[in-house]
């Protein structure tokens, strides 16, 4: 059943892409991958997208997610501020 809810701008369930920014280091994907998958273990065959920066010195981690509430996207943007090798989420 969708959830309207009058703070939130979303009708869920829906679609909704997570991204993580870092440096561009062996695993940085992996960990993104790890941190969304606590809250989101659903995630479906080519939900990860990553993309250098265009020196290459960063990497950016996009994965699509089946968001179910407003709660679950902030528990999945915490963890991803509390790690110190994400440098940013958006």
């Amino acid at each position: 059943m969708p959830q309207n809810n009058e703070d939130s701008a979303f009708d869920f369930p829906c679609d909704f892409t997570v991204k993580a920014m870092g440096l561009a280091e062996p695993g940085f994907d992996a960990l993104v991958v790890e941190i969304v998958r606590r809250h989101a273990p659903d995630l479906s065959e080519g939900a990860v997208r990553s993309r250098p920066s265009r020196n290459g010195k960063y990497v950016s981690v996009s994965v699509v997610i089946q968001a179910r509430s407003r709660a679950q996207l902030d528990a999945i943007y915490h963890d991803l501020t509390a790690h110190e090798r994400v440098l940013m989420r958006l």
